[in-house]
């Protein structure tokens, strides 16, 4: 079974045969079709099976409440929402993922801190240097161009997610997250870290690097929310995989949105 690099999509319950299976449905979907004892009530004919109309659905708004929180955040001044959101956004995205809830109110509550904590960071940018005006909207065509790539090279099968593919990607993302905390940790004696964030030619290989394993991961995702709506579990587990695109969205964002910085800098 190929799981992907998403730690969101990582836990989809999935059957021997690779998809998702109703008797394992996770927290929040209220048991499902077949479900033994202690698994759950089984699933009313209401629970409707998953389409890839209720994940685009999903996922569309959850992109639209993320960036009109940020656009507010961003005009109003008030960077300070940045902290509190990005708190937020963490602790949510735990509870989600661990708890493998669907719940809608969950899912919106981390795409509007996350929204806040995005909304701050591009403000602060922008506001610093009249070189960057405009940045934050290109860093969310950027993140819509590659999604539009991705779902393209998945559909027609340029690319296809294998094991092994898989395996690397997983592999990639870990390692360049223990470069970024590498990073991090030396940036506390040393001006500049090791060189990864601070606009060098180095800096800006990594944020090329970290936007193409960004992008493998969206194929990752897509895959797995194909596997999703073949395997046909309850409609309310689009909130679960929409959270699980977000997530690598918002990678995406951040790395776009650094690496204009870099060019556009003074």
């Amino acid at each position: 079974m190929r799981t992907s690099s998403n730690p969101a999509f990582r836990n989809l319950p999935t059957s021997p045969g690779g998809y998702a299976r109703f008797g394992d449905a996770p927290a929040g979907l209220g048991g499902g079709f077949g479900a033994g004892p202690g698994q759950g009530p089984v699933a009313g004919a209401s629970d409707r099976p998953l389409t890839v109309d209720d994940v685009v659905q999903k996922t569309a708004l959850n992109a639209v409440v993320t960036i009109g929180a940020g656009v507010l955040t961003a005009i109003s001044g008030m960077y300070w929402l940045g902290i509190p959101g990005f708190i937020v956004g963490l602790v949510v995205s735990l509870i989600i993922i661990f708890k493998q809830s669907s719940n809608p109110a969950l899912v919106l509550t981390y795409s509007v801190a996350q929204g806040m904590a995005l909304g701050a960071i591009t403000g602060l940018l922008e506001s610093s240097s009249s070189s960057y005006a405009g940045i934050g909207f290109q860093a969310i065509v950027g993140v819509v161009g590659v999604f539009i790539g991705m779902l393209v090279v998945y559909k027609t099968g340029a690319i296809r997610v294998t094991p092994r593919l898989t395996k690397m990607v997983i592999g990639a993302a870990i390692g360049v997250v223990i470069l970024m905390l590498v990073n991090l940790v030396v940036g506390f004696f040393t001006t500049g870290g090791i060189g990864l964030r601070d606009g060098s030619p180095l800096a800006i290989i990594f944020s090329l690097a970290c936007i193409a394993i960004g992008a493998f991961m969206l194929l990752l995702d897509f895959d797995q929310a194909d596997q999703a709506v073949k395997a046909g579990v309850p409609a309310k587990f689009a909130w679960y995989l929409a959270f699980g695109f977000m997530t690598t969205l918002v990678w995406l964002y951040i790395e776009i949105l650094r690496l204009l910085s870099y060019f556009r800098g003074d």
